[in-house]
């Protein structure tokens, strides 16, 4: 009890001394004309910390706290220290605006620990984790399907937790299993791992300690680059895994929960895009319509549905396919996911002012071919790729709308003028993805007489330019489960698909402010296909199953045209 109160007292009297240092230095900042800083209560960046060499930093008594564009914030006891004078100076020279503020020694003292955390040259701290080849190797023969990796999970000594073990426990897991994204969820006591698997998430392991998750929590933290103290707002980052002479990226969102804060992490596998027209899953007549689009020289070609529906694949397989030496392309994205060959690819950047609207503008000045615009959110950028499309360029991009036609009430909402959408408009595309079925281990699926006859029914009421010859015997399948598919019966998923086609007759609908409703109707009876009837024609060839088309695209409507 008399040790309790020793430290109670002596607490209380460095927090006075403490608060008699920082009356100093806000006296000593008032006298200067600067603003003081309590580094007790402001975030501390690791890319700011890291532009002052930890030992200029000693020497001159200071510390680079946070970095913005190319504004650098720097803690310092005494702004006249000629250390400092010349750190600025340098500074200066590399192009940072340099804005000092005047806070208390000691904490000054406190805020150096944050250089453990700034990579030495081979260190690994941050950017990069280089998992060795033959560690790779081993834990990937583990990892067969998903629950050889909760087993290995169960059976790692969080006693004595290595952040590096299980860093790369989850990486290799995840990886090996064709993971899209890894969660973490933390809970009360415990926290919970998910990986995301053909769009379908699967609980990895749910007893990670929190003291082990905090461990981990701040592991990702610095690789990202995020601020590590920060825990009460949502923060992003990147960081990437080298292994196998390949490097994988890595986007991190973090943010705060109700137990503490929540990870996820999204795997931006370069093999994951690159998938071509005759991949991602097209019939031939579907293929002509986009074949037709890509020829024109100019035109608005719109790819819509919710985050998570394929949509950067598909537009980014269109740039593939007319990305040559003779054609100029230019994209503005936010964030940039994947990198293109012979593709001039810019990322938004809110701060300095670059917007989709005002990159948008910026790229129309150096004379683009082809430009894809990440997507269309508001009036100004919808009007300027609208008028882009009009002046000679093909414009691609993205809108989240529920279907294909419902992009046109989309765009009038936006206030963009019904006059511009018609003739700047050229395709309309919505899509969802669905998983397909293993084709190690899918299983025949008995067609009874009934479903027979839905089938019928679908196939004569489908538009002519639907080649039905290769339907009229349907073959059906079910999923079972094999090491190919880590036990799941499905393997990859792929996209299904409605085409909406601006012709002559849609534009004078649109300018006559016809009803989504009446567009729809317009649209099927011109011979559009929908994403379920898409999917439906998947089904019978053996893809996948009704249940995932009915997941994608809401009850099944057999007998709609």
């Amino acid at each position: 009890m008399a040790d309790d109160k020793v430290a109670a007292f002596q607490k209380k009297l460095a927090d006075i001394h403490r608060e008699g240092e920082e009356r100093e230095a806000q006296h000593l900042a008032q006298s200067m004309g600067l603003s003081y800083l309590d580094l007790r209560t402001i975030p501390i960046a690791i890319e700011a910390v890291k532009l002052i060499p930890e030992e200029t930093a000693k020497k001159g008594k200071m510390i680079a706290v946070q970095l913005k564009a190319h504004e650098l914030a720097v803690a310092v006891v005494d702004p006249k220290d000629p250390v400092v004078v010349e750190t600025v100076a340098m500074l200066g020279h590399e192009h940072y605006t340099v804005k000092l503020f005047v806070t208390s020694l000691s904490g000054v003292l406190q805020s150096w620990r944050f250089y453990q955390f700034v990579s030495k040259k081979g260190a690994g701290l941050t950017d990069v984790i280089a998992i060795a080849d033959e560690r790779y190797d081993a834990l990937a023969a583990k990892f067969v399907n998903l629950e050889s990796v909760s087993g290995v999970f169960a059976e790692i000594d969080y006693e004595n937790f290595s952040v590096i073990e299980v860093m790369e426990t989850m990486l290799v897991g995840a990886l090996g299993n064709r993971a899209s994204d890894v969660h973490f969820e933390a809970g009360e006591a415990m926290t919970t791992i998910r990986y995301r698997v053909d769009g379908v998430l699967h609980t990895i392991f749910d007893k990670l300690p929190k003291r082990n998750y905090e461990a981990l929590l701040s592991r990702i933290k610095l690789l990202s680059e995020l601020k590590i103290n920060v825990k009460t707002e949502p923060q992003d980052g990147r960081f990437a895994i080298a292994f196998k002479e390949k490097e994988i990226e890595m986007r991190v969102s973090i943010i705060p929960s109700e137990f503490g804060e929540t990870i996820v992490m999204r795997i931006l596998d370069p093999a994951s895009i690159q998938v071509t027209l005759e991949q991602i899953g097209l019939r031939a007549d579907d293929r002509m319509i986009i074949d037709h689009a890509l020829e024109k020289p100019n035109g608005l070609i719109l790819n819509t549905g919710p985050t998570g529906s394929g949509k950067t694949t598909t537009l980014y397989a269109f740039l593939r396919h007319v990305n040559s030496p003779e054609v100029k392309i230019i994209t503005v994205e936010d964030p940039i996911e994947y990198h293109l060959d012979g593709v001039e690819q810019t990322q938004t950047n809110t701060e300095a002012g670059y917007t989709f609207a005002s990159g948008l503008r910026s790229i129309l000045r150096q004379d683009p071919d082809v430009i894809l615009v990440g997507e269309i959110r508001d009036q100004e950028t919808a009007d300027i790729a609208l008028q882009a499309a009009l002046t000679g360029h093909v414009v691609f991009s993205t809108l989240h709308t529920n279907d294909a036609v419902g992009a046109i009430p989309r765009l009038l909402d936006l206030d963009v003028k019904a006059a511009t959408i018609g003739p700047a408009l050229s395709l309309v595309i919505a899509q969802r993805l669905v998983r397909k079925l293993c084709a190690h281990c899918r299983a025949p699926q008995e067609i009874n007489e009934e479903l027979m006859k839905k089938i019928s029914v679908f196939l004569n009421a489908l538009p002519v330019r639907v080649e039905k010859k290769s339907y009229e015997k349907p073959i059906m399948h079910k999923p079972v489960g094999c090491a190919s598919c880590s036990g799941i019966g499905y393997r990859g998923r792929i996209g299904v698909f409605e085409f909406f086609t601006i012709t002559n007759e849609i534009q004078e609908a649109i300018l006559k402010g016809t009803s989504p409703l009446e567009l729809r109707t317009f649209a099927r009876n011109q011979g559009m296909v929908t994403m379920q009837q898409d999917g439906i024609l998947k089904v019978i060839q053996g893809e996948t199953t009704l249940e995932e088309v009915e997941d994608a695209t809401g009850p099944l409507e057999w007998l709609s045209p």
